[in-house]
This record gives structure tokens, sequence and C-alpha cells, in this order.
């Protein structure tokens, strides 16, 4: 499974919404800020996981997005998929006959599959906390 530079910054945006679940819209620049993505290309990005399902829009002065679900439905392979879908992934022969490794790429895209299919993005929310939770600073000068 291949994730291009779009499919990265979808997944960073849909974590940053997940971290903030209240109900309040996030805005576009306070993601890209946070996110480290280019704003104009966090707006084409959003605007696609719209139409996919994932995230709604508020306007207005107080508007943003959010999710459109809780982050424990939403899966990083669901995202990963949506946003790859115009992709074609390997290319090169798909004739197993005349590709020595057609078949172990196959078996790597399974494995990968069943990791990201089996992590929401309310697990990742939830490790993230409890590994920011154990990190003591240390104030030693």
């Amino acid at each position: 499974m291949i994730t291009s530079v779009k499919g990265e910054y979808a997944l960073q945006a849909l974590f940053d919404l997940s971290l903030h679940t209240r109900g309040e819209p996030v805005k576009i620049a306070d993601i890209a800020r946070r996110r480290k993505i280019p704003q104009k290309f966090l707006e084409l990005i959003l605007a696609g996981l719209k139409q996919g399902g994932f995230v709604e829009s508020r306007r207005g002065a107080e508007g943003g997005y959010l999710l459109a679900r809780p982050p424990d439905a939403i899966t990083v392979g669901q995202v990963i998929r949506f946003m790859e879908s115009s992709r074609n992934g390997r290319s090169g022969p798909k004739d197993e006959n005349s590709n020595p490794f057609l078949e172990m790429w196959h078996q790597v895209d399974e494995a990968v599959s069943t990791v990201v299919d089996g992590t929401s993005f309310g697990d990742l929310v939830r490790r993230w906390r409890e590994k920011q939770g154990n990190y003591v600073p240390n104030w030693d000068i």
C-alpha cells in the first residue's frame, strides 16, 4: 500500500480533527499550522475528505471542519484507500509469470492492510495521548 504526500496530509488532518472532538469546528489555518501542511493544499484535501464522508464543514466566522463520524468509526485504511483510489498502485507487469516479486508484494499489501484496517483514529489518539502523558520534560540546565 503506497501513500502519497496527499494521503499522508489527509491522515495528519484527520488525526488533528480527532484530537478536537468537542463538537467545535477547527479552522483550516489552525490545522495547517499545527501539522505543517500548505493551507491551499489542505483546502483541497479537506474538500475531498468531505466528499468521502470523513469530515463536514461549517461556514461562518466560527466555522471550520469536524469529523463526520466518531474517531473510532474511521480507520486509517479507509482514508488511505479513498485518497489513493485514483492511483493504480505498483507499476510493471501484472502477470505472475513475468514478475517474480508480484506475489511477495501482494503479501506485503495484505499485511499492511491488516494493520491499517485495524487502526482507527480513536486508537491513534489514545496511543498518542498515553505517550504524551508518559513524557516528562527534562528541566536541567
